[in-house]
């Protein structure tokens, strides 16, 4: 047999690691399925905290996110979609907290 061309060998030694670029970026531009769900459940969890009440501003601000999350599922706007249900999650996390605590924000 003769040696393959050295282009050939080349490809042949790069197209697995192209492959793995490929899968890798596009696994970042899928739905946030898993984000949306986290932040849903966590503004499900500071309102039966009573942080509509306690932390009437946060509240406010983790589902104005997650609207904000959802307007940009539906127009395909996937990044931008994860980063407000990522934010719509950390607001309702702070404000179960500052419920959980009687209304009283946590200290810097």
């Amino acid at each position: 047999m003769f040696p393959l061309p050295t282009l050939q060998r080349r490809t042949r030694s790069f197209a697995p690691w192209l492959l793995l670029c490929v899968v890798s970026v596009t696994g970042c531009v899928g739905a946030p399925v898993q984000e949306m769900s986290n932040a849903r459940q966590a503004v499900r969890a500071a309102e039966k905290a009573g942080a509509v009440s306690l932390a009437p501003d946060l509240m406010s601000e983790a589902k104005q996110a997650l609207r904000n999350a959802e307007t940009h599922l539906r127009h395909g706007e996937y990044r931008t979609a994860r980063d407000e249900a990522e934010l719509a999650r950390t607001k309702a996390v702070e404000a179960r907290r500052v419920a959980e605590s009687g209304g009283q924000p946590a200290s810097p």
